[in-house]
């Protein structure tokens, strides 16, 4: 955009993408079952065309900002958390938007507190109209999620006495505090690696993925994200063990963030190692035992996290590859199409481990970006990939990456990974394709006459 830009601008045109989010979240969003409208519906034709037309919208204010951050007089940290703040009130009570899986969420907390194995049953075994919200795909499926998060969802599963509104609004709750936590942690991790505070808060907190999937998809990806990065924040200072305590918490919601106690062992151990990678493991299996013990869901969630990713309702580029090979295989009649898909799942771990070795023994930049592209590796090349889990790395390569060309690349990818996923958490069919190809042409004509408008004053002044 060639219009002169500045942060009310970029406020203002933010907030409007997000209460558009926001209304048509209202019949496109992932809905109670009883609420859902047909996509061909008029008014749900309407709500997907809307929220395009927002994501559009939204992502164009954040352009905007980044490059308001790059300017002569760029924001404070302080002021970039308002616009933060500002961004995602429209999205506080909307409904959920792009994924059905705080559904899930719901479902797994009341089967914990009815005690019921959620590490071995999905939320099928719970019944009910709690479990008729959640995704068909995922109701026989056990939850990979670990004790910190399950305990979580039972307290607010005790506190709600399983009414889905309230529900939905105390995970909302709880991923904001996630986002809190990331925002509180990412100028300081900027910081500490030699990087821009404020394009590390605009690039890793005010992300259009941050608003669309932790905020309003309300995803515990927040909360794993936010003990991580608050937990390498006070591992570099005296607070060093109460760090371990946080990066294990984060692990204890979702696996992942395992890898962050390798950082940990990085950032303090350039003068004694061993002695370092002893003492954070001893403090993360004395977490993790004190964690499962308190809450009481056993250790189930390791096989869990392990064998949930592997599922054939997931996606990801090495699922694509194996089914095609199992296709060919089968076509020529051999007997090792069954095959295929798990060597291709196995071929991708390995390659995942190869490449953070590479990162870490080779390329062996500073802890916080090696575990950022570490993280993004797990994320490309798992068994299972989502457009929110590209914000596990993305979070920390914001944090630490300093160069321009980086952040650019990052930046386009979250422009596109933001358009991927319907409001409904549903895959497209081609009259939804085209529904919402329609609002986010609608919205760039929008920008482009402001752009237009605005330039008409000075060109009148020139003339």
């Amino acid at each position: 955009m060639a219009f002169p830009v500045d942060l009310r601008r970029c406020q203002a045109l933010g907030l409007a993408g997000t209460a558009f989010l926001a209304l048509g979240g209202e019949t496109a969003g992932a809905l109670p079952v009883r609420e859902l409208l047909s996509p061909t519906s008029g008014r749900g034709a309407l709500g997907l065309v809307g929220v395009y037309f927002g994501v559009v919208l939204l992502t164009a204010a954040w352009a905007l900002l980044g490059k308001v951050i790059r300017g002569p007089e760029p924001p404070t940290p302080r002021a970039l958390l308002l616009v933060l703040a500002v961004w995602a009130a429209p999205l506080l009570l909307a409904p959920p938007l792009f994924s059905r899986d705080v559904y899930s969420y719901l479902a797994q907390g009341a089967m914990v507190d009815a005690h019921m194995d959620v590490h071995l049953h999905g939320p099928a075994r719970l019944g009910g109209p709690l479990a008729d919200e959640v995704a068909p795909m995922w109701r026989h499926t056990a939850t990979p999620y670990g004790p910190v998060f399950l305990a979580l969802a039972s307290g607010l599963s005790a506190l709600t006495d399983g009414r889905i509104p309230a529900g939905l609004i105390g995970m909302r709750l709880i991923a904001l505090l996630g986002v809190a936590l990331m925002a509180v942690a990412l100028p300081r991790l900027a910081r500490h690696s030699g990087a821009d505070p404020a394009v590390a808060l605009w690039l890793g907190a005010l992300n259009p993925l941050v608003l669309l999937h932790l905020v309003a998809g309300a995803h515990n990806d927040a909360m794993m994200l936010g003990l991580l990065g608050v937990g390498l924040v006070l591992a570099r200072g005296r607070w060093y063990l109460v760090g371990v305590v946080l990066v294990t918490l984060a692990a204890l919601v979702k696996a992942p963030a395992a890898l962050g106690l390798v950082a940990v062992v990085a950032i303090r151990g350039r003068t004694g190692w061993f002695r370092t990678a002893a003492g954070t493991l001893a403090v993360a299996v004395g977490t993790t035992a004190a964690a499962t013990a308190l809450t009481g869901t056993g250790y189930g969630w390791i096989a869990a996290a392990l064998r949930t990713p592997v599922s054939a309702q997931n996606w990801s580029p090495t699922t694509v590859l194996g089914r095609a090979t199992a296709t060919l295989l089968h076509d020529l009649g051999s007997d090792l199409a069954p095959l295929a898909l798990p060597a291709w799942r196995a071929a991708g771990l390995l390659l995942t481990l190869a490449v953070v070795l590479h990162i870490w023994l080779r390329l062996r930049p500073g802890p916080v970006y090696a575990l950022g592209l570490s993280l993004a590796a797990v994320a490309a090349l798992g068994p299972a990939i989502r457009p929110w889990y590209a914000l596990w790395g993305l979070f920390l390569i914001a944090a630490a990456a300093q160069n321009v060309t980086t952040q650019r690349r990052v930046a386009a990818a979250s422009g596109v990974l933001a358009l991927a996923v319907l409001p409904s958490g549903n895959p497209a069919d081609t009259e939804q394709f085209v529904l919402a190809v329609c609002g986010g042409v609608l919205a760039v004509v929008v920008l482009w006459q402001a752009e237009l408008a605005s330039r008409a004053p000075a060109l009148e002044r020139t003339a």
